[in-house]
């Protein structure tokens, strides 16, 4: 979402100029609209949106630090995660710019380092929802065919190169974001373009064509061929708990789709209309914020999706966030002629039972 629009920091540089006048210019209610509400649904969005984040991260870093094997979803939703949570450090400057009708006192370097952490997430984001649906065509249709290439090897070299990309499409960013002039001697951070009457057409058609309208076909064709081959496949299936597990981790990736295009869709359509809006009406500014909110939503709502949706993230997270119980348990190689070997170890809960029947008869009765 380039933040520097509507006051805020999405790298739009027509909205800026157009909505922090009016922020500065506007009456009691705007004042307290951009001063008090916005921020506070910013400010709760971030903070469950980071907290979120940071649990899925924890549960899956505790997963693999467990020697848990890393699956290749494991992967995709832990990058993912990451992305999300950097595109939520950049909200406080953006409740910030909200507070300050638009003026930015950061400095030229955070602002470009900002626009640019801004952008790059929400476009590597995109990717790696790309990546994921054709991961679960691979898994669905072709579940034994490419086994081999879906490995924790493979998909971490995706991820590297979903990154590259990405820097490579924000480089107009990296190189355009900068600071501008506002009334009162304050300036602003937003995208300087050489020739903004023809420059933002492009750049806006540029970001919505590469961050929205491809990587949306992709995924809508693979959805479909998916769709397709579950209603038509009289192949032979694998093992019926890898299908139920395919079926669920599907699920997810659907779901995970279709509320980041459901968020973002708004944002993207209002940004090509905005091209050829000289002057928005305060409605139109509402409704801009109200995408924006959407945006960030999205970034909020991917940690409690993995929650409901997941039978086993939820086990994870449970584990992960259970204090660790010490406990003694019998060693059964040290267990000779009615002599008990007793050592501390590292136990949950439902080894409990088993650790009890290890035990010779006259002990498990005390």
């Amino acid at each position: 979402m380039d933040f520097f629009n509507v006051s805020v920091l999405h790298g739009d540089t027509s909205a800026v100029e157009v909505n922090t006048s009016e922020a500065s210019t506007g009456g009691g209610h705007d004042a307290y609209y951009n001063n008090a509400i916005l921020p506070t649904i910013f400010g709760i969005i971030c903070f469950l949106g980071i907290m979120g984040n940071c649990m899925v991260i924890y549960t899956i870093l505790k997963k693999t630090k467990c020697r848990a094997k890393q699956t290749v979803p494991d992967i995709f939703i832990f990058n993912l995660s990451i992305v999300d949570l950097l595109f939520l450090v950049g909200m406080p400057f953006l409740i910030h710019q909200l507070m300050g009708n638009g003026s930015w006192c950061f400095g030229a370097t955070m602002c470009t380092v900002i626009t640019a952490l801004d952008s790059n997430s929400q476009i590597v984001s995109t990717y790696i929802l790309t990546v994921m649906t054709l991961d679960r065509y691979l898994a669905t249709v072709h579940p034994i065919r490419f086994n081999h290439v879906r490995t924790p090897c493979v998909a971490t070299a995706v991820i590297v190169l979903v990154w590259t990309l990405s820097l490579l499409t924000t480089i107009p960013v990296w190189m355009y974001a900068g600071l501008m002039p506002l009334p009162g001697d304050l300036v602003g951070c937003a995208l300087l373009l050489p020739d903004p009457s023809t420059n933002i057409y492009w750049f806006t058609l540029y970001q919505f064509v590469l961050a929205f309208a491809l990587p949306l076909l992709i995924i809508c064709v693979v959805f479909l061929k998916i769709l397709k081959h579950m209603a038509t496949s009289v192949a032979p299936l694998p093992p019926r708990s890898l299908r139920v597990r395919t079926k669920k981790v599907t699920r997810t990736a659907v779901a995970i789709c279709l509320a980041f295009f459901i968020c973002w869709a708004p944002y993207y359509i209002l940004q090509l209309v905005h091209v050829g809006v000289q002057n928005p009406s305060p409605a139109f500014s509402y409704a801009y914020n109200i995408a924006i909110s959407m945006g960030y939503i999205n970034s909020c709502i991917n940690p409690f999706l993995y929650i409901v949706l997941s039978d086993t993230f939820k086990r994870q997270l449970i584990v992960a966030m259970r204090p660790v119980h010490r406990k003694f348990r019998v060693n059964p190689t040290s267990t000779t002629e009615g002599s008990v070997s007793l050592r501390l170890t590292t136990d949950r809960p439902q080894q409990d039972q088993s650790s009890r029947e290890l035990l010779p008869a006259n002990m498990a009765d005390h």
